[in-house]
């Protein structure tokens, strides 16, 4: 064999092992992200962008109406088409992220910080106080989450924040149990015991080894409850107790479209396919979180 010959193998057998290898990276970048997951998260990165920069996908307005334009099918001009005031109903849902997304971040946060407070103190302290805390969740737990936020708002009243914060206080129960159960569970353990064993105090054992190793399991649940937390709100929207019109929050989108459900269909279809594929977006997120820091 000639040493062109040489060079031709050596180089088509480093060919070879290149193809090898970028399929070996391509299978191993698979098995951690799967398509499923994949699509998840790009579809939450374009919502999220959505609620930032809405000028950036769309030029029409959301509030304002084009003469002339009044419901127009879905076109080249018009993606998602217009409502009976002539307005981009694209741009609408575009316009309406950040007061979904905001609304759905508030609920989440305000049943992560009380009902996560409301567990701990319940699970570290124990005794009657423990007792009172826990069957203040139960009562809140017997209460359908709908009718206890329909009855928060109405004292209230209405508005994208209020509607937050009434499926928030919703949530307040779920964290409260998930976080009490955690800490109790984390306070028999022996590295724990070990500590106060040590000479360490209440707090100090509490801050350091029992909150840490509680809380990864209240994190995974606040992210399963992101999805569920645009649900409800999109649901009080469409019920006509969140944002007043115009505003284009996402459940007033298909609550307005409804009245022409036989001749514009778009009106509801699209609000309607954003907020099923959202929810289903962040719950697919969310179970591969809880699966990550579980």
């Amino acid at each position: 064999m000639t040493s062109f010959d040489t060079i031709q193998s050596d180089a088509g057998t480093d060919r070879h092992a290149t193809r090898h290898s970028l399929a070996d990276r391509l299978g191993r970048l698979q098995r951690r992200l799967p398509p499923g997951l994949a699509l998840s998260w790009l579809i939450l990165a374009i919502v999220f962008l959505w609620a930032v920069a809405p000028a950036l996908f769309t030029s029409y307005s959301a509030v304002e109406g084009i003469g002339g334009a009044q419901l127009k099918r879905p076109d080249a001009a018009h993606l998602l088409g217009t409502d009976a005031l002539g307005r981009d109903l694209y741009a609408r849902i575009v316009y309406g992220a950040v007061h979904s997304l905001t609304g759905a971040f508030v609920a989440v946060g305000l049943g992560l910080v009380v009902g996560t407070a409301l567990g701990v103190v319940a699970g570290s302290v124990g005794r009657r106080l423990d007792d009172a805390i826990m069957r203040l969740v139960d009562v809140l737990l017997s209460i359908p989450p709908l009718l206890l936020s329909l009855s928060i708002i109405i004292l209230l009243g209405f508005g994208t924040v209020n509607a937050a914060i009434a499926v928030g206080v919703t949530s307040i129960a779920g964290f409260a149990r998930l976080a009490r159960s955690e800490v109790v569970r984390v306070r028999r353990s022996d590295y724990v015991e070990a500590a106060f064993g040590s000479g360490g105090t209440f707090w100090a054992v509490l801050w350091r080894h029992v909150l840490p190793n509680s809380l990864t399991s209240v994190i995974a649940f606040a992210a399963l409850q992101f999805g569920s937390a645009v649900l409800q709100i999109s649901t009080l929207g469409f019920l006509g107790y969140g944002a007043p019109p115009p505003t284009p929050e996402w459940g007033l989108l298909i609550a307005e479209g409804r009245n022409y459900i036989s001749t514009a269909w778009w009106l509801t279809t699209a609000p309607g396919v954003v907020v099923v594929l959202v929810v289903l977006a962040a719950n697919r997120v969310s179970q591969s979180f809880g699966k990550v820091i579980s």
